[in-house]
């Protein structure tokens, strides 16, 4: 897989010079529990960035609950844990690989090619034996992050609402489904979803066993998706999205989006239409 190195290819290359690992640990609604786990221990010579903190913008009227950062700032905190354009940087997390595809789609958005999720995250590593530690490396102050914006892969609360129901775009929620069909919503202050979207949970990337799925798994989950559109995809607030925009990747789609405010942006203009119930 394109996006994805498994334990085994991260132990190989654990010394590697041009190798930057990064913790993406985090729960939502206990915001210190990622750096607690970090603190207490993580795979040797990994840095820790925070979801809501580092990975996210504060929160405004408007942009959901994980806006995206400021790039300048975020670019600069690339810079101060090494990444620059000759890293290979591999991602990680232990909540199925929500977190770490959040960064992933970040670095890509940001023209940073070389960059991966750790398949079945740090428990597993940790059983495995691989080398873990407590110690937290130093940041570094002569690297410098170059972003270049790739605009077509984000798409803006303008653009999805002049392309619903346009033939070519689908709009896909990664939600799970009672929060897609409006039956419950513990999170954010209304229910359903965009008019005219379809409902793939972002689990279905992974196996039964908590591993990312094939390409061609990943292909058949999607077949009812022409590839010649455009696909736009979206969750709660930005994050559980990006596992679905790297499986799609994975399944062969050239033309994807994501609305990175997502459902908790969606919601926060009182005019836009929200549908319940099955598409």
């Amino acid at each position: 897989m394109k996006s994805i190195v498994s334990p085994e290819w991260l132990a190989e290359h654990l010394e590697d010079s041009n190798l930057v690992i990064v913790d993406c640990r985090f729960i939502l609604g206990q915001p210190d529990f990622g750096g607690q786990a970090y603190a207490e221990d993580h795979i040797a010579g990994a840095y820790y960035l925070v979801l809501n903190k580092d990975l996210s913008g504060p929160i405004r009227e408007h942009g959901g609950r994980h806006p995206l950062p400021d790039l300048g700032t975020l670019s600069l905190r690339f810079g101060s844990i090494g990444i620059d354009a000759s890293k290979v940087v591999v991602a990680y997390d232990d909540q199925g690989g929500m977190n770490a595809s959040r960064l992933w789609w970040l670095l890509q958005f940001l023209n940073h090619q070389e960059v991966y999720v750790l398949d079945r995250g740090y428990s597993s590593w940790k059983a495995a034996g691989y080398p873990i530690s407590s110690e937290v490396p130093a940041t570094v102050d002569n690297v410098t992050f170059s972003p270049k914006v790739q605009r077509q892969m984000l798409a803006s609360v303008d653009e999805v609402r002049d392309k619903l129901g346009r033939a070519g775009t689908i709009l896909i929620d990664s939600r799970e489904e009672r929060r897609y069909l409006g039956l419950e919503e513990a999170i954010d202050r209304a229910a359903g979803h965009i008019p005219g979207a379809r409902n793939y949970f972002w689990k279905g990337v992974l196996t039964e066993d908590g591993a990312w799925a094939g390409s061609e798994i990943q292909a058949e989950r999607f077949q009812a998706i022409n590839k010649e559109d455009e696909v736009i995809v979206y969750c709660g607030s930005g994050v559980s999205a990006c596992p679905n925009v790297i499986a799609l990747h994975e399944a062969g789609f050239p033309k994807v989006k994501l609305y990175s405010g997502s459902w908790s942006d969606w919601i926060s203009y009182e005019d836009n239409p929200i549908a319940t119930g099955e598409e």
